[in-house]
């Protein structure tokens, strides 16, 4: 061997010895897995030591976990398995997938217990408001044209046979399931990081968020911030520590149209085909499924203020509210009591959060008037 050949070998091997230590050194933590899905992005802090190479293949299950989930519960894409039930004959079982009879399981159980707050079949509706996949202009609808939609939906139009893992539409309802398929995601990807063998992360798709362990690794807990509700430049308001559970967000604030002055929110009341109108402006729920928070926060911000904290309380669900003042130019706060068992009621006082027990509850505190809430 010639001595510029030697010297290449030589090369080549320091060169292959120096990408391998790479692969196998630790990375500073948390590290963060991030990228864009489901027309929202998706965020997975890791704290536990983790090398180049294991970081790769995690990112590369978690991206097969969510690809998994758009294909079974879109309603963007033609593929889709959902799209295709939404077209199948009416009256006619249709076998689905595990994951998607359980999210629609998860969906009629929150939809009897809201009283139809809830409610998947409502796509017509939200697509007639423009805000699904249906391309319409967003502008308000004829009265008619809503009442013949709102005539169609409601969830005894939908059956579902769990144990045969098989559903039909009795009616010709757009089966919609952007009020829960996040937060099941959300789920699939904590799952698959738990059974990767991962103790220490924070999942986050698209303000959907469940933790597990700490962020440290060994005594930080992971916090979350609850935004305030008004448009701009997000802002977290309140600050909570949070420890193997999930928390999911709905809000009226970020995603609407305004015509002839008035404001129209993509949360539909199912119970009446239209936009929702009371002062409730968003509702954060805390549960061990993120799925099942989901589909509550998404009930709460049909309720509103008075009804949602009363079901809340009836079905031992922690919940936050923050809710508009009759000006519009302010807003006050309301925790449920199963809120103020897990974080503490001398934490939400400190807080200017009120504990909403259900006798002569007040009206809270304007955390926009409060300079001690700053």
């Amino acid at each position: 061997m010639t001595l510029p050949t030697h010297r290449l070998a030589f090369l080549t091997l320091l060169l292959v010895a120096l990408l391998a230590g790479c692969s196998e050194r630790t990375l500073d933590t948390p590290v963060t897995l991030e990228g864009d899905i489901f027309g929202t992005f998706y965020q997975v802090s890791i704290a536990d030591p983790i090398t180049a190479e294991r970081r790769d293949a995690l990112e590369d299950g978690i991206l097969d976990e969510l690809e998994s989930i758009d294909a079974s519960m879109s309603t963007y894409r033609d593929d889709a398995e959902l799209v295709a039930f939404n077209h199948a004959p009416l009256g006619e079982w249709q076998t689905l997938s595990a994951p998607l009879i359980k999210v629609l399981s998860i969906a009629h159980q929150v939809g009897e217990a809201s009283g139809g707050a809830f409610d998947v079949t409502v796509g017509g509706l939200v697509n007639l408001w423009s805000f699904g996949p249906e391309a319409r202009p967003r502008a308000v609808p004829e009265d008619e044209l809503i009442e013949q939609r709102l005539a169609e939906v409601g969830m005894d139009t939908l059956e579902l046979d769990v144990a045969a893992n098989r559903a039909r539409r009795l009616k010709d309802v757009f089966v919609d399931l952007s009020g829960v398929a996040k937060g099941y995601a959300t789920d699939r990807v904590a799952a698959y990081l738990a059974d990767q063998g991962i103790d220490d992360y924070l999942v986050n798709i698209g303000g959907e968020l469940e933790v597990a362990g700490h962020r440290d690794g060994e005594a930080e807990p992971w916090r979350i911030g609850v935004e305030i509700p008004r448009d701009g430049r997000p802002q977290a308001k309140f600050v909570l520590p949070l420890e193997n559970t999930s928390v999911a967000t709905s809000g009226d604030y970020r995603n609407y149209f305004e015509q002839d002055g008035r404001r129209y929110s993509h949360t539909i009341d199912p119970r009446t085909g239209r936009p929702i109108r009371h002062r409730l402006a968003s509702v954060t729920v805390v549960d061990a499924s993120n799925a099942r928070a989901d589909a509550w926060a998404t009930a709460m911000s049909v309720l509103g203020e008075d009804e949602g904290m009363t079901l809340a309380r009836r079905h031992d669900l922690a919940v936050l509210m923050l809710v508009r003042n009759d000006a519009g130019d302010g807003w006050w706060s309301q925790a449920s009591p199963a809120f103020a068992a897990r974080f503490g009621r001398d934490r939400l006082e400190e807080m200017g959060i009120r504990v909403a027990d259900g006798s002569g509850d007040a009206a809270g505190v304007d955390a926009e008037a409060s300079d001690a809430l700053e």
